[in-house]
C-alpha cells in the first residue's frame, strides 16, 4: 500500500502497478510491493452507515483510462475521486464474463454460473436479502437501479432459504420511460431505449405498464410527462439511470443503493470513438454520483462509495480477441479491473497493490453493516474494515 500527496503522482502509480501486474500475469516479470499509510478519518456507527456501489456493465481497458495516453478520458476520476480514496489495483474476476451474470456475481460474493442471456435470478442469496433479513431493514432501505431489462431479476435470488420478498427493489429507467412514452407522446428516445450491445440474439423488449410507472412516479414524485420531458435531454440510458438513483436519494434515502452503469457497453458496437465518448461520460457521471452524496444530508458525511468495473475487455495483442470491441478471451486485461473506495473511515491517496476478488464485495459490505453473507465464497477487504 502506497500513499501520495499530488493527483499525477497517483494516477503515475496506478498506471504502473496495473503494468506491472499484468506483465506478472503473462510471466513477464515480478511486482514490486507497495506500502504505506495515511491516517484513518473518523467512522461512522453502523446504524448511521449509507453504502452507494457504482458497477460498470462493460469495462474499460488501462489503455483507453490508467495508461498515460489514457488518462485524459477519467480526468474526474483520476483528480477528484482517487485523490480521496483507497485504490485497489487488482481485482480479479474469475467468473462468466457477461454482464448480468457477473453483475449478479458481484451482488452475491460467488462466481454465478446461469446463462449470462438466460432471464433467471441469481441462485445465491444478494447482498440485499443478506442485509434486509438479518438486519431486519425494510423494503424501502435498499434500491437497485439496473440499465437493462436482463437485469429485472438481480434484486433477488432464487435461494429458498431466504424466502420471496426479502431482496432489493429493482428500477429499470429505460421500462418506466418506455410507459412514460405511451402516455406522453411520440418522440425520439432510441438513444436512450437501446437495450443490448453484446448479441442480436438477445434483445428483450422493453415492456413499461402504466401500473409500475405509476407506482415509481408515487415514490419519486416524479409524474410520467416530468419524467418523459427530462429524459429527453438526456444523452444516454446512464444519464437516465443517475437522474432516477438521485431522486431516490432525495426521497427514500435508501442505507443500500447499488447503480449499474452500461453505457460503455456500446463498445460491440464496434466503434471507437463511442466507446471512448461512453468512457468520458461514465468518468463524469461517477463524480455527480459523489457530489450529489456530499450535497445530500442524509447521505453527507456518513457514506462509503464504491466504484468498480464487472470486468474488462480483449487485449489488442490477444489473436484470439476482438480489442476493446469485446471480452472474449479471458486474458489478463479481461479479469483484471480495479476499485475505488471512498468516505468516511476509508484512507485517502492510497494505492493497494494485492489482488483481490470480485467475490471480496460482499463480505466487505457485510463487514461494514453488520451482516454475514454466509453462502459468499470471498472474504473482507481488510484495508476497508
Amino acid at each position: 500500500m502506497s500513499t501520495y500527496s499530488r493527483p499525477h503522482e497517483i494516477a503515475q502509480a496506478i498506471s504502473r502497478s496495473r503494468r506491472e501486474f499484468l506483465r506478472i500475469a503473462t510471466g513477464a516479470c515480478a511486482a514490486k510491493a507497495l506500502f504505506g499509510f495515511t491516517p484513518l478519518l473518523p467512522t461512522v456507527p453502523m446504524r448511521g452507515r449509507k453504502v452507494v456501489v457504482v458497477t460498470f456493465g462493460g469495462g474499460a481497458r488501462d489503455d483507453e483510462t490508467f495508461s498515460p495516453d489514457g488518462q485524459e478520458n477519467i480526468p474526474h476520476i483520476l483528480k477528484e475521486l482517487v485523490p480521496q480514496s483507497t485504490f485497489f489495483s487488482q481485482v480479479s474476476n474469475r467468473g462468466i464474463l457477461g454482464h448480468y451474470v457477473a453483475t449478479a456475481s458481484l451482488a452475491t460474493g460467488v462466481y454465478e454460473t446461469f446463462n449470462n442471456f438466460a432471464m433467471v435470478p441469481p441462485e445465491h442469496p444478494t447482498v440485499f436479502e443478506y442485509f434486509r433479513k438479518e438486519l431486519k431493514r425494510p423494503a424501502a432501505d435498499t434500491w437497485v437501479v439496473a440499465p437493462s431489462n436482463g437485469f429485472n431479476r438481480i434484486g433477488e435470488s432464487g435461494n429458498r432459504s431466504y424466502g420471496h420478498g426479502m431482496g432489493a427493489n429493482v428500477i429499470l429507467p429505460k421500462r418506466l420511460l418506455a410507459a412514460a412514452l405511451s402516455s406522453a407522446g411520440d418522440a425520439n428516445y432510441e438513444h436512450l431505449l437501446r437495450d443490448n450491445y453484446e448479441t442480436p440474439l438477445y434483445t428483450p423488449q422493453i415492456r413499461g405498464n402504466e401500473l409500475e410507472l405509476n407506482q415509481v412516479a408515487e415514490i419519486l414524485k416524479l409524474s410520467a410527462s416530468d419524467f418523459a420531458a427530462h429524459a429527453r435531454n438526456l444523452q444516454s440510458a446512464d444519464e437516465l439511470s443517475v437522474y432516477i438513483a438521485r431522486r431516490l436519494m432525495r426521497r427514500l434515502a435508501p442505507s443500500l443503493l447499488w447503480i449499474t452503469l452500461h453505457d460503455i457497453d456500446i463498445a460491440h458496437s464496434g466503434t471507437y470513438s463511442l466507446y471512448i465518448d461512453a468512457i468520458q461520460r461514465s468518468d463524469r457521471l461517477c463524480a455527480e454520483i459523489w457530489n450529489a452524496i456530499q450535497s445530500e444530508p442524509e447521505y453527507a458525511g456518513k457514506t462509503i462509495l464504491f466504484i468498480l468495473p464487472d470486468f474488462g475487455r480483449d487485449s489488442d495483442a490477444d489473436a484470439g480477441g476482438n480489442g476493446f470491441q469485446h471480452h472474449r478471451t479471458g486474458d489478463p486485461v479481461s479479469r483484471t479491473t480495479w476499485m475505488l473506495v471512498m468516505g468516511p473511515g476509508i484512507r485517502e491517496n492510497t494505492v493497494v497493490d494485492r489482488r483481490i476478488e470480485s467475490t471480496d464485495l460482499v463480505p466487505t459490505l457485510g463487514a461494514l453493516f453488520g451482516f454475514s453473507p454466509e453462502m459468499s465464497t470471498g472474504k473482507p477487504i481488510s484495508e476497508i474494515v
